[in-house]
């Protein structure tokens, strides 16, 4: 992650929900992801936190990649190459760290994400993956799943 990518992603933390607001996204329901998943049209990256992994599952195949924990820039862009020409679409809870990750990645210049915005437990925008009835998997198998490179 280059260093202006690094600098925008710390200050949506500090700017909190406008920065969505301010940039365009794609934007895919839960059940379009899955569907684009089961193709193989897509990557799938859960970034929400171990504990709500352990909480709830992860999206089955999905790459759990937390935002939360060090060397995340690290496994994203790593991340975006394993997936080649396909879009890497991005997941949280309920879309409100995915859509501010999505925004510092599109202000950076950066293409080839989709916001998942209803996420894993609903939004506004939707009920959400698991509401949804769609696949999950346990983090041990979602974890054992990851590409070497991204581990």
């Amino acid at each position: 992650m280059d260093r202006r990518c690094f600098i925008l992603l710390a200050s949506t933390w500090v700017m909190g929900p406008q920065v969505v607001a301010a940039a365009t996204r794609e934007i895919w329901s839960a059940a379009k992801t899955a569907d684009a998943l089961a193709q193989d049209k897509i990557s799938l990256i859960d970034v929400r936190s171990r504990p709500e992994w352990v909480e709830t599952g992860v999206a089955k195949d999905a790459w759990p990649i937390s935002m939360h924990e060090p060397g995340f820039e690290q496994r994203l862009f790593p991340a975006r190459d394993f997936s080649g020409e396909k879009p890497i679409a991005l997941i949280c809870a309920t879309g409100g760290r995915s859509g501010r990750l999505l925004s510092v990645l599109k202000r950076a210049g950066y293409t080839g994400f989709i916001d998942v915005s209803e996420g894993m437990l609903g939004s506004p925008k939707g009920p959400g993956w698991i509401a949804r009835g769609l696949p999950v998997t346990d983090l041990e198998a979602a974890l054992a799943s990851l590409p070497g490179a991204l581990r």
